[in-house]
């Protein structure tokens, strides 16, 4: 007589489980934002939400089940890979903001010390320039580096399919950031502030009238670059938008180094699950 054998599959809850709809959810709507103008602050505030519902989609026993599981080690193997790149991705698009922020410090320092009827701000406005090319070098060499990750295939594995699907609306946003922060070759250093501009949108004004002002940043830039003469209203009118600019920035450095916090605790989670 022929024995049968009932073997119980190991699976994740099903994708009608509140803690995985929230992680689909939150995954939409950062999918949503990359194809909109939405700001810094915004993806990475929504990119910190997503790492929470999926620190809390880690911890539930099921979960750690279907990880640990040697059948699955392959795949648990790859989203531990892939954890500690996110890490060095979210350290360098972080070291690329602070840098941004100090070259606009450094530029607003040398405009409190002009007075009116001095000569032009051609060697200060240069020496921006030249911080952004150091800046445009580190985000280029990122995206080579990028290059050489490997697609990841599909996984019929639900934790490992979410968590790589994750990863890579995750590296998405970090490179669109870094895209728009990084001034194409093909473009003139004299326009660097209108892609910075584009990114920095600030949250609580109109993505309209935030254009419309940093376009005149950029405008009077450029004529202080070129007057002999600096007139110092001039000078107080780009100031202030420097000083806005700044502070989106330092909005989304503090925003990058939650976005960084939940992927160390992320990161984590996956270890000792692995390691049980």
């Amino acid at each position: 007589m022929a024995t049968t054998c009932h073997v119980r599959s190991i699976s994740l809850p099903s994708r009608s489980h509140p803690l995985n709809v929230s992680v689909e959810n939150q995954l939409e709507r950062l999918r949503s934002s990359q194809t909109t103008s939405a700001s810094a602050y915004h993806k990475l505030s929504g990119l910190k939400v997503l790492y929470e519902c999926v620190d809390d989609f880690l911890q539930l026993p099921l979960s750690q089940q279907t990880l640990s599981n040697e059948q699955h080690r392959e795949g648990a193997e790859e989203v531990l890979k892939g954890s500690f790149l996110m890490l060095d991705v979210c350290s360098t698009t972080r070291d690329v903001f602070s840098s941004m922020r100090e070259c606009l410090q450094q530029l607003e320092s040398s405009l409190r010390r002009r007075k009116g009827g001095e000569s032009g701000l051609a060697t200060e406005v240069e020496a921006y320039m030249v911080s952004r090319k150091q800046i445009n070098k580190t985000t280029r060499k990122f995206f080579r580096n990028m290059k050489s990750v490997e697609k990841k295939n599909p996984s019929a594995v639900d934790a490992v399919g979410m968590l790589r699907d994750v990863e890579e609306i995750s590296l998405e946003i970090f490179q669109s950031l870094l895209s728009l922060a990084s001034q194409p070759k093909t473009r003139s250093s004299s326009h660097g502030w209108s892609v910075v501009s584009k990114l920095f949108q600030s949250k609580r004004v109109s993505c309209e009238g935030e254009a419309t002002e940093l376009e005149k940043i950029d405008a009077e830039l450029l004529v202080l670059k070129s007057s002999k003469d600096i007139n110092p209203v001039q000078v107080q009118n780009v100031l202030k938008g420097l000083e806005a600019l700044e502070s989106s920035i330092q909005e989304a450095e503090e925003e990058l180094e939650g976005v960084y916090r939940k992927l160390v605790k992320t990161r984590v989670s996956i270890l000792n699950t692995l390691s049980h």
